[in-house]
């Protein structure tokens, strides 16, 4: 069985706000010094698109895979379809 890696971001991080807005599991937020990734949230994008979104748009490459959470490829899209569900959950919430 194949296993991905949540992501971390390290303390080199420059604090430039690319990477939270491009993340679809709002996996990432500010910290009390730098932006962390919430590994319950984090699906290294799987689901949403090829690659993680956040190291794609990192300009100085401060986000890798982080070995405390190794999880499987059908790991990642449970948790995927989780956080699926709780967004339109709470969009037909709203709507109703």
């Amino acid at each position: 069985m194949k296993f991905f890696l949540s992501l971390k971001i390290l303390d080199t991080c420059v604090n430039c706000d690319v990477c939270e807005p491009v993340c679809p599991n709002q996996a990432i937020s500010l910290g009390e010094l730098i932006y962390e990734i919430a590994p319950s949230r984090c699906t290294e994008c799987v689901g949403h698109y090829d690659t993680p979104q956040c190291v794609d748009v990192c300009p100085v490459e401060c986000i890798i895979v982080d070995p405390e959470h190794a999880e499987s490829q059908e790991i990642l899209l449970e948790k995927y379809r989780a956080l699926t569900a709780d967004q339109t959950n709470k969009l037909e919430a709203n709507d109703a």
